[in-house]
């Protein structure tokens, strides 16, 4: 096959560049092109479609595993559960009611707080860098919307100087969880773990 002619205009040069050019740095740029199109254009064009500004997010903790089955698990859990009026009847009903483990990724629809009702799982901000993914237990109104969530894999709701779970607010919420995709966050976790044993993070 002849070999592809340079083009001499530099929109030409530019296009032959970045789709003949089989330099190393040729490369480097296509991941960098990659990279600046699906965070700028295609995450928030999925995200205005999904009514939420973060519609996927990778579970980078154990806090929502269930390590048994559901009956095993509900007789350890039954008690707190009861004393909020949440019978095992409701918890069969929710999303996600085994949980989902570290490595999944989730797919987050819209934040409507007015749509969103005890037992759905939501992604929320603290004051960590990443967002936080419990299920709600409590819901209460006063002068706006006041959520309470809980790990299903947590014996009780995060009070600390990170996070007070028994006080979720609106503005705080970035979606409601509607999809799981087993292991594919496990991508973001390696790059994470990598960067911070570099001592980059």
């Amino acid at each position: 096959m002849p070999k592809k002619k340079k083009p001499k205009t530099w929109y030409g040069k530019i296009w032959y560049f970045l789709w003949h050019d089989n330099s190393t740095i040729s490369w480097i740029i296509n991941i960098i092109l990659a990279y600046l199109i699906i965070k700028f254009i295609i995450f928030p064009g999925i995200g205005l479609l999904f009514g939420t500004s973060t519609p996927v997010v990778s579970v980078i903790s154990s806090s929502m595993e269930h390590n048994e089955q559901f009956d095993q698990w509900w007789a350890e859990n039954e008690e707190y559960y009861s004393s909020l009026n949440i019978t095992k009847a409701d918890f069969e009903e929710f999303p996600f009611k085994n949980g989902f483990s570290k490595g999944d990724v989730i797919v987050l629809f819209g934040k409507n707080p007015e749509d969103i009702i005890i037992g759905d799982v939501i992604v929320f901000k603290s004051r960590t860098p990443e967002p936080y993914i419990h299920r709600v237990i409590k819901k209460e109104y006063t002068s706006e919307f006041v959520f309470q969530t809980k790990g299903d894999n947590n014996n009780a709701p995060l009070r600390n100087s990170e996070i007070d779970e028994t006080k979720i607010l609106e503005n705080q919420i970035l979606g409601r969880a509607a999809l799981r995709i087993p292991w594919l966050g496990y991508i973001k976790i390696g790059i994470f773990e990598l960067v911070k044993k570099t001592g980059l993070l």
